[in-house]
């Protein structure tokens, strides 16, 4: 009799820990596996709501993070190495997810939505002020979200600890993962082996910049250089802070999407970059990737020597073939969202 009620104690906590695990703690639901899977796992036998952690596998340097739509994944890069992957859930049919490259606007560890009855949605990490963040949710194997990427809750919590505001975020319609390149041309004011200012390309009579550092004085930095537009736009803080006219060396031929992050380690006028191009991405380039773009993209000297002096860890930049100014016609791309509704 002993033993049989022992045995119905153990079976019993084993429930009761299990119950506690996939129903609600405080009343917010917990989702997907309690911990890390080992580092060895294939990537492709993850389960829905399991994932892989591996902070200590680079200690420091900027965090961008890509998700994987078809995919349903999600990857976590420091300073260029991969330390974490996840399964995922996204937007279902008729919510779709926006593919792009997006910054955290701003984070909320025990958000509840309005929209969607007080629903807890903790760790989130907002992309667009119109309801699209990363968070803990369901994992079902499928999209099933309205929008946001949902994150098993532990790898949620792991990641909310690691991010800030500004942090580079990729959703893209394929794989994708960053490669390390050198400077790129278009930003490099200096020549790598003299140190001397490198002369520019002539501009002709359309060259033109305005910069307004004032407007923002500090935050994360984003830079945006549509081929469509012709132009590149700076961004501090969400806050744009200079604008200047783009030319683009054999312009007939599509530049592709691509996100460049600078990685922390490199000498202090030559940044070190890792690049993520957006295979899968609908724009005018129809998924043509030209992977040394960015070597074929000119702007006015002097906004480069500006520009150049705002260069560091974490500072992003896009290139793209789709319009971002409002003004303009054709396949948009999603930056930075507008608008304020509630997730």
């Amino acid at each position: 009799m002993k033993k049989t009620a022992q045995a119905f104690f153990i079976l019993s906590s084993l429930m009761l820990a299990l119950v506690i695990s996939i129903t609600e703690i405080h009343g917010v639901p917990f989702w997907g596996a309690k911990q890390s899977s080992p580092a060895d796992t294939p990537i492709e036998t993850l389960k829905p709501g399991e994932f892989i952690w591996e902070e200590n596998l680079e200690p420091g340097g900027p965090i961008a993070i890509v998700v994987s739509l078809p995919e349903q994944m999600a990857y976590v890069y420091r300073n260029g190495l991969r330390i974490g992957v996840t399964t995922v859930s996204t937007g279902k049919k008729g919510h779709r997810t926006p593919t792009g490259v997006f910054t955290i606007l701003n984070k909320d560890k025990d958000h509840r939505s309005r929209k969607y009855g007080n629903a807890p949605m903790p760790y989130s990490e907002r992309l667009t002020w119109d309801g699209v963040a990363l968070h803990a949710g369901g994992l079902p194997g499928y999209p099933s979200s309205h929008g946001c990427i949902h994150l098993p809750s532990e790898f949620a919590r792991k990641l909310f600890g690691i991010t800030h505001k500004g942090t580079t975020v990729v959703i893209a319609g394929k794989s994708t993962a960053p490669r390390t390149v050198v400077h790129p041309a278009m930003l490099m004011p200096v020549d790598a082996g003299t140190g001397k200012t490198k002369s520019a390309d002539p501009l002709g009579i359309m060259e033109s910049y305005r910069w307004q550092p004032e407007a923002s004085k500090d935050g994360p930095v984003t830079l945006v250089a549509s081929a469509a537009d012709r132009q590149v736009i700076v961004i501090r803080n969400g806050i744009e802070i200079g604008r200047a006219q783009l030319t683009i060396e054999t312009p007939e031929k599509p530049l592709g999407t691509h996100a460049y992050l600078v990685l922390e380690g490199g000498e202090p006028r030559h940044p070190r970059w890792s690049t993520i191009g957006l295979p899968g991405h609908a724009t005018e380039s129809k998924g043509i990737h030209d992977e040394n773009a960015i070597e074929r993209l000119r702007m006015p000297q002097e906004f480069t020597k500006r520009l150049y002096n705002l260069l560091e860890p974490g500072t992003t930049m896009l290139i793209t073939d789709a319009p971002v100014l409002e003004h303009t016609t054709g396949t948009s791309l999603t930056v930075m969202g507008s608008g304020k509704l509630e997730s």
